[in-house]
């Protein structure tokens, strides 16, 4: 039991981490301007090489642990991830932060799908998308935590990279219970012969598809408007750059707050129906922190936005895997891969709407990511809804290897 502790932490403690490098871009923008001399653009395109890396490393995920056993991998690649953090600090020039962060990436991209193995590997049908859903409690524990060690660490002179510091010593912790727990009944599971008949033939549903290019579109709206909105209050608000970076701690303090009840909401709705709910507020609720001008209204707009966000990452991903047998380790590699499709080139997108326009174009953009993404969301809902109907008997669903929608993500 206290090894499946361990486990499950690991996996937490992997997305705490993943989460710590990217959301206090927003609020390092400024220093790290003043720290090198240069436009913030630049500053902006350097972190390109930390989303690119991630998307490397998923692209990497897909096929790696069918080579390299998971606990030996996942030591390498957090030692890595705590050396480069704390390079950082050795820095003088931009080329060395660029592979710094680009290391970092793609050590997090592998580290990402090799969390979602354990905790894909560890828990039954019933209690696996609990625990998706609730890594992204983590995932919005470490906005807050870092985004709040940014702005404390600022305020008191430490320099740009005081908030990675943070991030590295978790890793330390990361390694450290690597190293005391026992991955045999990962590797049990993960060297399986038993695969479904998607696993078996490389095809996936299209409404796994979907899935895929509705995480794109997620994170590329989130990014969009988390990077750019601290910057935008700044230069087109004059709001100080402290309270500019509470915004952006408000919102994953919300989304924290959404965690909490999540579970109850899919045993209320069902995830085919929360899925679109949640994109739906999620799009909703990002237009108002573009047209909205006063910053203690913004900073509690900022809070409803990520409770209406309902961690829909995970719900997205629980709701994919609900549409094929068995959710191995290359299909949950996949659809972290789309969610880092977005990531990786939203710095570079976003950078070159701001040289041509400015800030407040981008969270427009953000906000049209969304609206897309609902359209997607609905029509992988439909053709879900559609291949379910077809499967008029518990033993023809079976067959089709698609399980219910409520009873697979409710525990």
């Amino acid at each position: 039991m206290m090894n499946k502790i361990r486990l499950t932490l690991i996996s937490f403690l992997a997305y705490f981490i993943m989460s710590g490098m990217l959301s206090p871009i927003g609020i390092i923008l400024g220093p790290m301007a003043d720290h090198f001399e240069q436009p913030i653009t630049v500053i902006s395109a350097q972190f390109s090489w930390l989303t690119m890396g991630i998307l490397v490393g998923s692209v990497l995920a897909l096929g790696i642990f069918d080579w390299v056993r998971l606990k030996t991998l996942l030591l390498a690649l957090f030692g890595l991830i705590t050396l480069s953090l704390v390079s950082l600090s050795l820095a003088g020039d931009l080329q060395q932060v660029a592979l710094a962060l680009g290391l970092v990436g793609v050590c997090c991209g592998i580290g990402l799908a090799g969390a979602a193995t354990i905790i894909s590997s560890s828990y039954e049908a019933e209690q696996r998308a609990s625990a998706l859903v609730m890594t992204d409690g983590s995932f919005s524990i470490a906005g807050v935590v870092v985004s709040t060690a940014a702005l404390f660490l600022l305020a008191r002179d430490f320099d740009w990279f005081g908030a990675y510091l943070v991030v590295a010593v978790i890793a330390a912790v990361v390694l450290l219970l690597l190293l005391i727990s026992n991955f045999r009944p990962i590797d049990a599971v993960t060297a399986s012969p038993i695969e479904s008949a998607d696993a078996v033939s490389g095809r996936w549903p299209p409404g796994v598809w979907l899935c895929i290019v509705a995480l794109f579109l997620y994170t590329l709206g989130q990014y969009s408007l988390l990077w750019w909105l601290p910057n935008y209050l700044e230069t087109s608000l004059s709001v100080p750059r402290a309270r500019a970076g509470e915004v952006v701690g408000q919102f994953w303090s919300g989304m924290f707050v959404a965690q909490l009840f999540v579970a109850w909401w899919v045993l209320k709705m069902g995830v085919q129906r929360l899925v679109i709910i949640g994109s739906l507020t999620t799009m909703l609720c990002s237009v108002p922190l573009w047209l909205y001008g006063d910053i203690d209204g913004l900073i509690i707009l900022a809070f409803i936005w990520g409770v209406a966000n309902l961690g829909l990452l995970k719900i997205i991903i629980s709701f994919a895997t609900l549409m094929v047998r068995v959710p191995t380790p290359r299909l949950i590699s996949g659809l972290l891969l789309g969610a880092t499709l977005g990531t990786a080139v939203s710095p570079w997108v976003t950078s070159q709407i701001v040289e041509r326009s400015s800030s407040y174009f981008v969270l427009q953009f953000g906000s049209g990511c969304y609206l897309a993404l609902v359209v997607v969301l609905l029509l992988a809902s439909r053709g879900y809804a559609a291949s379910q109907a077809s499967c008029t008997s518990p033993k023809g669903a079976a067959a089709a290897g698609i399980p219910d929608a409520d009873s697979g993500l409710a525990s």
